[in-house]
């Protein structure tokens, strides 16, 4: 027996950020949708995301603090729709938020105030939304028909929010990159982003990195014309923290970063001020000052020679003080897409239009949100790239004639 087939204007595959707002959109624009997700519920990193608040977009959003193989490509979506924009949609469903810091916005409440939003939104455009679908088949006879849990839809527009790798725990998958593939769609070689690093002792120049696991500290972390001031956290394996998960964006494997440990601080005239004013200390006790204390005592040990600062030659302490403002530390690796907030690479957007984010080689195939060669930095920036794709991927769905 034939499976019967169910016709729409458009099929939307994945149901997190990208993917509701593009079904939300375009049902409210008197499209018929389909919107199918893999898992048992809708917008799972959504919910994780911020602590669990979302923090859902920046105040701070511009088109340089997105990473892509096609620079100039997230310009036009980021303009069409803006952080004010989503934030005008917040405010309209009495979301309570605030700014927690560097232009963050986070829900006062709960992240399920923000797939609320976006549910409400699906159902009243009249969104037909179904979990648990296992997609067993795309093709594209006519128009595109898709198979999934052994139903059969079709729709001449079919609209790929699937994401990236990053936290398969979520379910997470390359499957956008395996349709890509499909339709002969070009990708940009995927990597983890927003990820901590791995570091060896040798590399990071201190003993072992996992004797000082827990310690945080403000930093400038750098790499090239990159560079970002926030704080930083040893782990057991490596670096983690805003500063570094930042600067892994960037950082290319078999290259060092650098550390500004003492960003406020002319470490080199600090040490030499306090060798005159207090000759008889020793050096970990005036690092103790600066540092967390188990971070000052192995500096010290490894660092500089044993006994008072008044027995330090000059040279001792103007040379430690450079290494403390330009720090050189080797990774690894990263922590790779299960530590990762993002994917990087991807579709490669030189195959998009950039107005709506249709396939050139394709027409009717679209691809959205973080499947795309479009990184932002930390801090809403990655959801509003989700929220600008999808919405002006949205109003360039058409009706299905026929």
């Amino acid at each position: 027996m034939k499976a019967t087939m169910e016709r729409f204007d458009a099929i939307v595959l994945g149901a997190g950020a990208a993917g509701l707002m593009c079904a939300m959109t375009a049902a409210q624009r008197g499209r018929r949708v389909l919107l199918l997700e893999r898992a048992n519920q809708v917008g799972k990193k959504i919910l994780i995301s911020g602590g669990g608040r979302c923090n859902f977009t920046n105040l701070d959003v511009r088109p340089e603090r997105f990473l892509s193989g096609n620079p100039h490509f997230c310009k036009s979506a980021l303009s069409r729709y803006r952080q004010q924009d989503f934030i005008a949609l917040v405010e309209q469903h009495g979301i309570a938020y605030h700014e927690k810091t560097l232009g963050q916005l986070f829900c006062d409440g709960s992240a399920r105030q923000i797939v609320d939003l976006l549910l409400t939104g699906c159902a009243k455009g009249g969104v037909t939304l179904r979990l648990n679908q296992d997609v067993q088949e795309i093709s594209k006879p006519d128009d595109f028909h898709v198979v999934a849990n052994g139903s059969l839809a079709a729709a001449p527009a079919l609209v790929v929010a699937t994401g990236g790798p990053s936290i398969p725990k979520m379910g997470a998958t390359g499957f956008a990159y395996r349709l890509a593939e499909q339709f002969g769609v070009s990708l940009v070689p995927p990597r983890p982003a927003l990820v901590p690093l791995t570091v060896e002792s040798a590399g990071i120049g201190l003993e072992d990195p996992g004797s000082l696991a827990g310690l945080s500290l403000d930093c400038v972390a750098r790499f090239g014309k990159a560079k970002f001031r926030e704080a930083m956290l040893f782990t057991h394996r490596g670096l983690s923290g805003p500063a570094i998960l930042q600067i892994s964006s960037y950082w290319q494997p078999g290259n060092e970063i650098h550390l500004d440990l003492l960003p406020d601080i002319d470490a080199a005239a600090y040490l030499k001020a306090r060798k005159q004013e207090r000759p008889k200390s020793e050096a970990r006790s005036v690092l103790s000052e600066i540092f967390p204390n188990r971070l000052a005592q192995t500096i010290a040990l490894r660092h500089l020679p044993e006994g008072s600062l008044a027995n330090l030659p000059d040279r001792s302490l103007e040379s430690l003080g450079a290494r403390l403002k330009n720090w050189p530390v080797q990774p690894t690796g990263s922590e790779g897409y299960a530590k990762a907030e993002v994917t990087a690479g991807g579709i490669d957007c030189r195959e998009l239009s950039s107005k709506t984010f249709e396939t050139r080689k394709v027409p009717g195939l679209y691809f959205i949100g973080e499947a795309l060669d479009v990184t932002g930095w930390l801090g809403g920036y990655n959801f509003q790239w989700a929220w600008s794709s999808a919405w002006c991927c949205g109003q360039a769905l058409t009706t299905h004639e026929g």
